[in-house]
């Protein structure tokens, strides 16, 4: 038990480390590409940051644990709502009139359905992955679209927030940076599986518990790090991107190369519950986003609130 709990601790340690070197680096890569903000966080930085979601449900998959890799993915997107926009909000209002992002609000709504249907439907494997890769494609194709044009008719955004303006940082430590964060992921990812999967066995938890609430949380530190930061320093289009794009990488991306890797059937538990719980969180954010809403204290402290009943609920069985 030590040893799996020394391995979860160098894992989230690993992840976290990693997930922000990736995260700096790609934004900066971003920046000297003049691609504005709300674009990078929806793309760039979403991608950066869901990276470890990506490497620990490839390997929980690899490691014959699919309902690890699947909690991972429907508890980062309740996270993502819930911790990674609410936390922020407890320290500085987070204002959502500064950039239109309704497309892809609706486009995640859009890709949360579309993961219910295949869930309800059986095992997810490799033609439903390759399906939600293609939609991928589409989905960055368009975002790359409005960058290049957005480039041509505008002047280059304002500094993404996100530490020291990107576009003066060297190229060859954007690559360090890059480079670092991508050995770092699968390392942590390694740790993080082995020792999750090894807790859950010895308290006679389900690997599926476990995906929803350590593992997803964990995961989605990096996010949380970006939002803050972002948050802080008045960038809520970094912000609300971030937690958008991500929530449409988990479906998207994760679950389509952790279903080429091997099938993924979904647990009872989660058909009934935790999908549903998914789909009513970001149905929650959409007042904000249509209506202009800030998301205050009052509304962070109401989405920690949520998100602390959830793990309540999953850990007494309710």
């Amino acid at each position: 038990m030590t040893v799996d709990l020394l391995y979860v601790a160098l894992g989230l340690v690993a992840l976290v480390l990693a997930g922000d070197l990736l995260v700096r680096g790609a934004v900066a890569l971003a920046a000297r590409m003049e691609i504005p903000a709300l674009i990078v966080s929806l793309t760039v930085v979403a991608f950066g940051t869901s990276a470890p979601e990506m490497v620990v449900s490839v390997v929980a998959v690899v490691n014959g644990a699919p309902a690890l890799a699947l909690g991972n993915v429907v508890g980062s997107s309740i996270a993502n709502i819930l911790l990674v926009l609410g936390l922020p909000a407890l320290l500085v209002r987070i204002r959502t009139d500064e950039n239109d992002c309704r497309r892809d609000y609706l486009f995640m709504l859009a890709t949360a359905a579309l993961f219910i249907a295949l869930a309800f439907a059986g095992p997810i494997g490799w033609p439903q992955a390759l399906f939600l890769l293609a939609v991928l494609v589409v989905m960055t194709t368009s975002q790359v679209r409005a960058a290049l044009a957005f480039r041509a008719h505008r002047a280059p955004p304002k500094d993404a927030g996100l530490g020291p303006r990107p576009a003066q940082m060297p190229r060859p430590l954007i690559a360090l940076l890059i480079a670092v964060g991508l050995v770092g992921l699968p390392l942590g990812a390694h740790w993080l599986v082995g020792g999750a999967t090894g807790i859950a066995r010895a308290f006679g938890i389900s690997e599926a518990v476990i995906g929803l609430t350590l593992v997803a949380v964990g995961t989605s530190l990096p996010e949380l790090a970006t939002s803050v930061t972002a948050a802080l320093k008045g960038r809520a289009d970094v912000a609300l991107g971030n937690v958008i794009g991500s929530n449409i990488l988990n479906v998207l991306a994760i679950l389509g190369v952790a279903g080429l890797v091997g099938p993924l059937t979904m647990p009872e538990q989660m058909l009934r519950f935790d999908l549903w719980v998914m789909l009513a969180v970001s149905l929650a954010l959409g007042p904000y986003v249509f209506r202009r809403w800030p998301i205050g204290r009052g509304t962070g402290g109401a989405m920690v609130a949520a998100y602390a009943a959830y793990v309540v609920g999953l850990a007494t069985g309710v």
